[in-house]
């Protein structure tokens, strides 16, 4: 852990980069060494079939194409409010940092959020993180 996944609308796959955004996130997280760093991951869901809110028309007579990027960042168990706080703020600023330009030019929902995982419910394997010791 940690772990993020992205849930994204499909009509930012060739604006939203996030290969350049997943490596500043990880070095950050690496950074605040609350976390192994064998267990962190990024990943993008695309989705192909979603709606949000109801397509308006703008002055021009089109219609307004909305987009959103959904991110949670899933923790283990044992981080103080403190610390869960100040990354998830750094977090989320990285996040609307990388999406500014595009957040400037069209219609677009962030949503950040950060969930502690249950400690005894918690399943998994990893050599990975031998890797990193």
């Amino acid at each position: 852990m940690p772990h993020l996944v992205v849930e994204c609308t499909d009509n930012l796959k060739k604006d939203a980069q996030f290969k350049l955004l997943f490596p500043k996130i990880h070095e950050y997280l690496a950074s605040t060494q609350l976390f192994p760093i064998g267990g962190v991951r990024s990943r993008v869901h695309w989705l192909e079939t979603w709606e949000m809110a109801r397509p308006l028309k703008n002055e021009a007579d089109q219609t307004l194409e909305y987009a959103f990027v959904h991110f949670v960042l899933s923790i283990g168990h044992g981080r103080s409010l403190e610390d869960r706080k100040r990354v998830g703020d750094a977090v989320f600023e990285l996040i609307k940092t990388h999406f500014k330009p595009l957040y400037a030019q069209r219609l677009l929902a962030l949503s950040f959020q950060m969930n502690e995982i249950d400690p005894v419910l918690n399943y998994k394997q990893n050599n990975i993180h031998a890797l990193f010791k």
